[in-house]
């Protein structure tokens, strides 16, 4: 199975990036308060993106640079809109 690295946001409007092989349970876990600990005190959060599928070695990679960008560019990086130097 391939893993997705994912963006969520959480209920004080900050933003929480991860890797996964399976989205929907780890969202589960999330919203459970069984996910990370950033997000324990943080909940209900909401996907707001996620990555294509990728190698694990990719995926960690790819979560690194994420997180690595400012909030306001995240989402865009995430999605592809802009690469990770910020072109378009």
């Amino acid at each position: 199975m391939a893993w997705r690295v994912y963006l969520l946001r959480c209920a004080d409007d900050s933003l929480y990036c991860g890797i996964s092989k399976d989205l929907e349970t780890r969202i589960a876990q999330h919203n459970a308060g069984k996910g990370a600990k950033y997000t324990r005190s943080r909940l209900p959060v909401k996907l707001v993106a996620a990555s294509v599928e990728l190698s694990r070695s990719d995926a960690l990679k790819f979560e690194y640079a994420v997180k690595q960008q400012p909030a306001s560019r995240k989402v865009d990086v995430l999605k592809g809109r802009i690469d990770l130097q910020g072109e378009k």
